[in-house]
């Protein structure tokens, strides 16, 4: 039987969150990394064992450029032995990466920005994709925000606090009107326990990413209120070219270990081209059984919603930074005002050029 996820109450939501940061939201070290028993054993890299990438919910589409690129024997192919290190959501991996019980962290361009507000240098060595891939979506029988403002509490769910889930919710709650006083946050984790909640009544509203969001629609009735599934709908929520997921590092392991960095981005770029021209049949032979939640057209027809946003080549739009940074300033605005925020420093197009340099010479 599927255990109920657990409201977090105002006092521990405000104490996990707030400032909100790529480090948020975690109530301990040891929720945040619960495989830390896999992880100990294979140390900080230094040339001595796998390069541990964190992820925040590998079976999700945002992570599926990485988990083809380690299916496809992309990773092998560069001389890289690679450990995926899969959590219950980005803060989470983000926070794995912090506190160096992985290497790298795949994740949300707006932990990258956001961590420089906490001292953080992290780096995008490669973007993903050039969209979120999240949605907002409600109980249809909410027919208006004014009918969300009225529910107190008004349950949200999210995958984990000071996740990119949780800042789309947090950003569209705020901007719609809808009292803070008034929320009540519910960490869903991914897979099918978030769909369950929706329809079951423990939870009004859900952040998440695919392919929850399309068996939600197609199993529930509900009405969605933010998307940033598309280009055009993710420009309408952030106002602009708005960075999703990419591979980032600390400056100091990227200086350490230079070969490796470009291996990495390499075989990164590698697994987005072949992604433009894959099928459905090429996914569904990849991808593992257990990611399909049990539905496999649901699966392809969430991929078909986001294909578009996949990054063809790796590179940063030229307004997507400046794009997050807006974006992170709209809930943190006297955080940003204080900070110093230099966006030439969140992330670097050389490894991706090169990458797509080798890549035209085979």
């Amino acid at each position: 039987m599927t255990a109920r996820p657990q409201p977090l109450s105002r006092r521990q939501w405000l104490g996990h969150c707030l400032p909100l940061g790529p480090l948020a939201g975690l109530a301990t070290k040891a929720q945040a990394i619960p495989d830390r028993q896999a992880v100990s054993g294979l140390g900080g890299w230094g040339g001595g064992g796998p390069l541990r990438i964190a992820v925040g919910a590998r079976s999700t589409l945002f992570h599926l450029p990485v988990v083809l690129a380690q299916a496809l024997g992309y990773f092998e192919a560069e001389g890289l032995q690679v450990h995926i290190l899969d959590y219950a959501a980005g803060a989470h991996a983000a926070h794995a990466l912090a506190v160096h019980a992985a290497d790298l962290c795949c994740g949300a361009y707006q932990h990258v920005v956001r961590g420089q507000l906490q001292d953080q240098d992290w780096r995008s060595l490669v973007l993903l994709a050039r969209a979120p891939q999240l949605a907002l979506v409600a109980d249809a029988r909410l027919g208006s925000t004014a009918d969300l403002a009225r529910l107190k509490p008004l349950r949200v769910g999210v995958t984990a606090p000071g996740s990119s889930t949780d800042f789309l919710a947090r950003l569209w709650l705020h901007e719609a009107g809808v009292p803070e006083a008034g929320l009540q946050f519910v960490a869903l984790g991914s897979g099918a326990a978030a769909v369950q909640a929706l329809r079951e009544g423990q939870v009004h509203v859900i952040s998440h990413a695919d392919p929850v969001l399309t068996l939600l629609e197609q199993r529930a009735s509900v009405r969605v209120l933010a998307d940033t599934r598309s280009l055009k709908s993710s420009a309408q929520v952030y106002g602009g070219t708005m960075p999703g997921g990419c591979l980032f590092a600390g400056q100091s392991f990227i200086q350490r270990n230079p070969r490796q960095v470009q291996a990495l981005v390499n075989a990164m770029v590698r697994a987005l081209r072949w992604l433009q021209t894959a099928g459905p049949a090429d996914l569904a032979r990849l991808v593992p059984k257990a990611y399909l939640l049990g539905d496999r057209s649901a699966y392809l027809a969430a991929f078909e919603k986001v294909r578009e946003t996949l990054s063809p080549d790796g590179l940063m739009p030229a307004d997507g930074p400046a794009t997050a940074l807006r974006a992170v300033s709209r809930l943190q605005p006297a955080a940003v005002a204080q900070a110093r925020v230099l966006l030439e420093k969140t992330y670097s197009d050389l490894w991706a050029r090169r990458a797509r340099e080798k890549l035209e010479q085979v």
